[in-house]
Protein backbone atom coordinates (compact mmCIF):
# COMPACT_ATOMS: atom_id res chain seq x y z
CA UNK A 1 0.00 0.00 0.00
CA UNK A 2 1.58 3.18 -0.91
CA UNK A 3 2.52 4.83 2.16
CA UNK A 4 0.74 8.34 3.10
CA UNK A 5 3.44 10.65 5.14
CA UNK A 6 2.35 12.99 7.55
CA UNK A 7 4.35 15.69 5.41
CA UNK A 8 1.21 14.88 2.45
CA UNK A 9 -1.45 15.02 5.10
CA UNK A 10 0.39 18.54 6.41
CA UNK A 11 0.50 20.38 2.30
CA UNK A 12 -3.45 18.61 1.79
CA UNK A 13 -4.56 20.88 4.76
CA UNK A 14 -5.72 17.57 6.38
CA UNK A 15 -5.64 18.97 10.16
CA UNK A 16 -7.54 21.67 8.93
CA UNK A 17 -11.35 21.36 11.10
CA UNK A 18 -14.08 23.55 11.56
CA UNK A 19 -14.88 26.28 13.92
CA UNK A 20 -14.37 25.43 17.94
CA UNK A 21 -18.16 26.74 18.41
CA UNK A 22 -19.45 24.07 15.75
CA UNK A 23 -17.27 21.13 16.93
CA UNK A 24 -18.55 17.63 18.47
CA UNK A 25 -17.80 16.66 21.89
CA UNK A 26 -16.76 13.18 20.96
CA UNK A 27 -14.30 14.15 18.28
CA UNK A 28 -12.43 15.86 21.57
CA UNK A 29 -10.16 12.37 21.27
CA UNK A 30 -8.95 13.44 17.48
CA UNK A 31 -8.34 17.33 18.36
CA UNK A 32 -4.68 17.99 18.83
CA UNK A 33 -5.20 21.99 19.75
CA UNK A 34 -7.35 25.05 18.93
CA UNK A 35 -5.75 27.87 16.86
CA UNK A 36 -7.11 31.41 15.96
CA UNK A 37 -11.01 29.86 16.50
CA UNK A 38 -10.28 26.82 14.63
CA UNK A 39 -9.87 22.99 15.96
CA UNK A 40 -6.62 21.74 14.43
CA UNK A 41 -6.83 17.61 13.89
CA UNK A 42 -4.19 15.25 15.46
CA UNK A 43 -3.15 14.15 11.99
CA UNK A 44 -1.29 11.14 14.15
CA UNK A 45 -4.67 9.96 14.75
CA UNK A 46 -5.11 10.47 11.58
CA UNK A 47 -2.54 8.23 10.02
CA UNK A 48 -3.05 5.31 12.38
CA UNK A 49 -6.81 5.37 11.61
CA UNK A 50 -6.23 5.65 7.70
CA UNK A 51 -3.83 2.69 8.10
CA UNK A 52 -6.92 0.30 9.95
CA UNK A 53 -9.21 2.11 7.61
CA UNK A 54 -7.24 0.47 4.85
CA UNK A 55 -5.95 -2.76 6.04
CA UNK A 56 -9.68 -3.72 6.81
CA UNK A 57 -10.88 -2.53 3.10
CA UNK A 58 -8.42 -4.04 1.48
CA UNK A 59 -9.37 -7.59 3.49
CA UNK A 60 -13.24 -6.88 2.58
CA UNK A 61 -12.37 -6.36 -1.32
CA UNK A 62 -10.25 -9.20 -1.19
CA UNK A 63 -13.12 -11.73 -0.58
CA UNK A 64 -14.62 -10.66 -3.85
CA UNK A 65 -17.25 -7.93 -2.33
CA UNK A 66 -18.09 -4.25 -3.39
CA UNK A 67 -17.28 -1.18 -1.32
CA UNK A 68 -19.82 1.81 -2.25
CA UNK A 69 -18.15 5.19 -2.65
CA UNK A 70 -20.96 7.75 -1.29
CA UNK A 71 -19.88 11.87 -1.70
CA UNK A 72 -22.64 14.10 -2.98
CA UNK A 73 -20.91 17.69 -1.79
CA UNK A 74 -19.61 19.60 -4.82
CA UNK A 75 -15.64 19.71 -4.03
CA UNK A 76 -15.90 15.57 -3.76
CA UNK A 77 -18.10 14.79 -6.88
CA UNK A 78 -15.17 14.63 -9.28
CA UNK A 79 -12.41 12.51 -7.73
CA UNK A 80 -14.85 10.25 -5.71
CA UNK A 81 -16.62 9.57 -9.18
CA UNK A 82 -13.15 8.96 -10.68
CA UNK A 83 -11.79 7.02 -8.51
CA UNK A 84 -15.15 4.51 -8.23
CA UNK A 85 -14.74 4.10 -11.81
CA UNK A 86 -10.98 2.95 -12.01
CA UNK A 87 -11.76 0.37 -9.80
CA UNK A 88 -15.10 -0.73 -11.05
CA UNK A 89 -16.79 0.06 -7.60
CA UNK A 90 -20.61 1.13 -6.91
CA UNK A 91 -20.81 4.95 -6.46
CA UNK A 92 -23.63 7.89 -5.32
CA UNK A 93 -22.00 11.33 -5.77
CA UNK A 94 -25.65 13.08 -7.22
CA UNK A 95 -27.67 12.37 -4.35
CA UNK A 96 -28.47 9.60 -1.92
CA UNK A 97 -32.28 8.28 -2.36
CA UNK A 98 -33.77 7.17 0.75
CA UNK A 99 -34.18 3.44 0.99
CA UNK A 100 -31.01 3.28 -1.17
CA UNK A 101 -29.85 0.41 1.32
CA UNK A 102 -32.55 -0.71 3.42
CA UNK A 103 -35.55 -0.67 0.31
CA UNK A 104 -32.90 -2.37 -2.34
CA UNK A 105 -35.35 -4.17 -4.22
CA UNK A 106 -37.64 -1.20 -5.24
CA UNK A 107 -34.75 0.44 -6.27
CA UNK A 108 -33.49 -2.39 -8.13
CA UNK A 109 -36.56 -2.20 -10.13
CA UNK A 110 -35.28 1.68 -11.12
CA UNK A 111 -32.11 0.80 -11.92
CA UNK A 112 -33.62 -2.21 -14.36
CA UNK A 113 -35.67 0.36 -15.71
CA UNK A 114 -32.52 2.76 -16.07
CA UNK A 115 -31.31 -0.29 -17.93
CA UNK A 116 -33.96 -1.31 -20.59
CA UNK A 117 -34.49 2.94 -21.70
CA UNK A 118 -30.44 2.38 -22.26
CA UNK A 119 -31.28 -0.59 -24.11
CA UNK A 120 -34.23 0.55 -26.24
CA UNK A 121 -32.63 5.00 -27.22
CA UNK A 122 -29.41 2.56 -27.87
CA UNK A 123 -31.22 0.08 -30.80
CA UNK A 124 -31.61 2.06 -33.48
CA UNK A 125 -34.28 -0.08 -35.17
CA UNK A 126 -36.63 0.15 -32.18
CA UNK A 127 -36.14 3.94 -31.37
CA UNK A 128 -36.77 4.74 -35.23
CA UNK A 129 -40.03 3.14 -34.42
CA UNK A 130 -40.65 5.60 -31.26
CA UNK A 131 -42.65 8.99 -31.92
CA UNK A 132 -40.21 12.01 -31.30
CA UNK A 133 -42.09 13.12 -28.15
CA UNK A 134 -42.10 9.63 -26.47
CA UNK A 135 -38.50 9.35 -27.46
CA UNK A 136 -37.76 12.60 -25.91
CA UNK A 137 -39.61 12.01 -22.53
CA UNK A 138 -38.21 8.88 -22.68
CA UNK A 139 -34.35 10.58 -22.72
CA UNK A 140 -35.68 12.90 -19.88
CA UNK A 141 -36.13 9.98 -18.01
CA UNK A 142 -33.24 8.03 -18.50
CA UNK A 143 -30.88 11.53 -18.06
CA UNK A 144 -32.96 11.38 -14.74
CA UNK A 145 -32.09 8.02 -13.34
CA UNK A 146 -28.77 8.05 -14.76
CA UNK A 147 -28.00 11.31 -12.89
CA UNK A 148 -29.28 9.18 -9.63
CA UNK A 149 -28.38 5.48 -10.24
CA UNK A 150 -25.87 5.74 -12.64
CA UNK A 151 -23.13 4.61 -10.65
CA UNK A 152 -25.00 1.88 -8.76
CA UNK A 153 -26.38 0.60 -11.77
CA UNK A 154 -24.51 -2.78 -12.07
CA UNK A 155 -25.17 -3.35 -8.72
CA UNK A 156 -26.79 -6.81 -8.41
CA UNK A 157 -26.47 -6.90 -4.51
CA UNK A 158 -26.06 -4.86 -1.34
CA UNK A 159 -22.31 -3.25 -1.46
CA UNK A 160 -20.21 -5.15 1.80
CA UNK A 161 -19.04 -1.46 2.75
CA UNK A 162 -19.37 2.11 2.49
CA UNK A 163 -17.07 4.79 1.71
CA UNK A 164 -18.19 8.28 2.90
CA UNK A 165 -17.00 11.81 2.65
CA UNK A 166 -18.76 13.74 5.30
CA UNK A 167 -20.91 11.31 7.81
CA UNK A 168 -23.18 14.50 8.67
CA UNK A 169 -24.09 15.56 4.88
CA UNK A 170 -24.60 11.80 4.27
CA UNK A 171 -26.61 10.83 7.84
CA UNK A 172 -28.98 8.96 6.15
CA UNK A 173 -26.59 6.21 3.99
CA UNK A 174 -24.59 6.12 7.69
CA UNK A 175 -28.00 5.49 9.29
CA UNK A 176 -29.14 2.71 6.64
CA UNK A 177 -26.02 0.64 6.55
CA UNK A 178 -25.54 0.61 10.59
CA UNK A 179 -29.51 -0.76 10.18
CA UNK A 180 -28.05 -3.19 7.56
CA UNK A 181 -24.74 -4.05 9.72
CA UNK A 182 -23.04 -2.45 6.88
CA UNK A 183 -19.49 -1.17 7.88
CA UNK A 184 -18.56 2.45 7.03
CA UNK A 185 -15.93 3.56 6.48
CA UNK A 186 -15.17 7.75 6.61
CA UNK A 187 -13.87 10.95 6.59
CA UNK A 188 -15.07 12.41 10.20
CA UNK A 189 -14.55 16.50 10.28
CA UNK A 190 -14.57 18.15 14.19
CA UNK A 191 -18.03 18.74 13.67
CA UNK A 192 -19.04 14.97 13.03
CA UNK A 193 -19.96 11.63 15.34
CA UNK A 194 -16.95 9.61 14.86
CA UNK A 195 -18.83 6.99 16.66
CA UNK A 196 -21.89 6.06 14.09
CA UNK A 197 -19.20 4.51 12.10
CA UNK A 198 -17.13 1.69 12.26
CA UNK A 199 -13.94 3.10 10.82
CA UNK A 200 -13.54 6.87 11.18
CA UNK A 201 -10.80 8.84 9.36
CA UNK A 202 -10.57 12.07 11.10
CA UNK A 203 -9.95 14.91 8.06
CA UNK A 204 -10.97 18.14 6.40
CA UNK A 205 -14.06 17.11 4.25
CA UNK A 206 -14.28 20.19 3.03
CA UNK A 207 -11.23 20.92 0.93
CA UNK A 208 -10.99 19.20 -2.12
CA UNK A 209 -7.03 18.49 -1.75
CA UNK A 210 -8.07 16.39 1.19
CA UNK A 211 -10.80 14.73 0.37
CA UNK A 212 -8.48 13.78 -3.02
CA UNK A 213 -5.46 12.28 -0.86
CA UNK A 214 -7.83 10.16 1.68
CA UNK A 215 -10.10 8.89 -1.68
CA UNK A 216 -6.81 8.03 -3.34
CA UNK A 217 -5.36 5.78 -0.03
CA UNK A 218 -8.25 4.10 0.24
CA UNK A 219 -8.28 3.86 -3.41
CA UNK A 220 -5.06 2.09 -3.30
CA UNK A 221 -5.95 -0.22 -0.43
CA UNK A 222 -9.09 -1.29 -2.80
CA UNK A 223 -6.29 -1.91 -5.66
CA UNK A 224 -4.66 -3.87 -3.61
CA UNK A 225 -7.08 -5.87 -2.44
CA UNK A 226 -8.31 -6.76 -6.21
CA UNK A 227 -4.75 -7.73 -7.08
CA UNK A 228 -4.30 -10.01 -3.96
CA UNK A 229 -7.54 -11.61 -4.77
CA UNK A 230 -6.60 -12.36 -8.76
CA UNK A 231 -3.17 -13.43 -7.28
CA UNK A 232 -5.50 -15.83 -5.53
CA UNK A 233 -7.22 -16.98 -7.94
CA UNK A 234 -4.10 -17.79 -10.25
CA UNK A 235 -2.89 -19.71 -7.84
CA UNK A 236 -6.11 -21.76 -6.83
CA UNK A 237 -6.32 -22.62 -10.21
CA UNK A 238 -2.52 -23.52 -10.53
CA UNK A 239 -3.18 -26.13 -7.63
CA UNK A 240 -6.25 -27.85 -9.09
CA UNK A 241 -3.81 -27.69 -12.45
CA UNK A 242 -1.59 -29.69 -10.59
CA UNK A 243 -3.70 -31.94 -8.61
CA UNK A 244 -5.64 -32.72 -11.86
CA UNK A 245 -2.27 -34.08 -13.65
CA UNK A 246 -1.30 -35.66 -10.75
CA UNK A 247 -4.81 -37.89 -10.31
CA UNK A 248 -4.64 -37.96 -14.48
CA UNK A 249 -0.49 -39.50 -14.19
CA UNK A 250 -1.67 -41.89 -11.05
CA UNK A 251 -4.80 -43.33 -13.13
CA UNK A 252 -2.41 -43.77 -15.91
CA UNK A 253 0.18 -45.80 -14.28
CA UNK A 254 -2.55 -47.72 -12.98
CA UNK A 255 -3.96 -48.87 -15.90
CA UNK A 256 -0.32 -49.96 -17.19
CA UNK A 257 0.45 -51.95 -14.02
CA UNK A 258 -3.25 -53.45 -14.54
CA UNK A 259 -2.27 -54.25 -18.40
CA UNK A 260 1.44 -55.47 -17.96
CA UNK A 261 -0.34 -58.14 -14.95
CA UNK A 262 -1.82 -59.88 -17.40
CA UNK A 263 0.95 -60.66 -20.04
CA UNK A 264 2.87 -61.87 -16.91
CA UNK A 265 0.61 -64.21 -16.46
CA UNK A 266 0.53 -65.64 -19.58
CA UNK A 267 4.35 -66.21 -20.02
CA UNK A 268 4.47 -68.24 -16.57
CA UNK A 269 3.11 -71.64 -17.67
CA UNK A 270 5.15 -71.56 -20.56
CA UNK A 271 8.29 -71.25 -18.17
CA UNK A 272 6.84 -74.22 -16.72
CA UNK A 273 6.15 -76.58 -19.34
CA UNK A 274 9.75 -75.63 -20.63
CA UNK A 275 10.94 -76.72 -17.30
CA UNK A 276 8.97 -80.21 -17.31
CA UNK A 277 10.41 -81.82 -20.86
CA UNK A 278 12.70 -84.64 -20.55
CA UNK A 279 16.10 -84.07 -21.28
Amino acid sequence: MAQVEYKDLLDAGVHFGHLTRKWDPRMAPYIFMEKNGIHIIDLNKTLASLDDACNAIKGIVRSGRKVMFVATKKQAQEIVTEEARRLKMPYVTDRWLGGMLTNFATVRKSMKKLQTLDKMLKDETTASNIAKRERLTMSRDKEKLDRVLGGIVDLTRLPAALFIVDVKREHIAVAEAKRLGIPVFAMCDTNSNPDEVDFPIPANDDAYKSIALITLAIGKAIEEGLMERKQDKDDQRLQEEEEAKRASDSRQAAAEGADEAPAAEATAPVAEAADEQPE
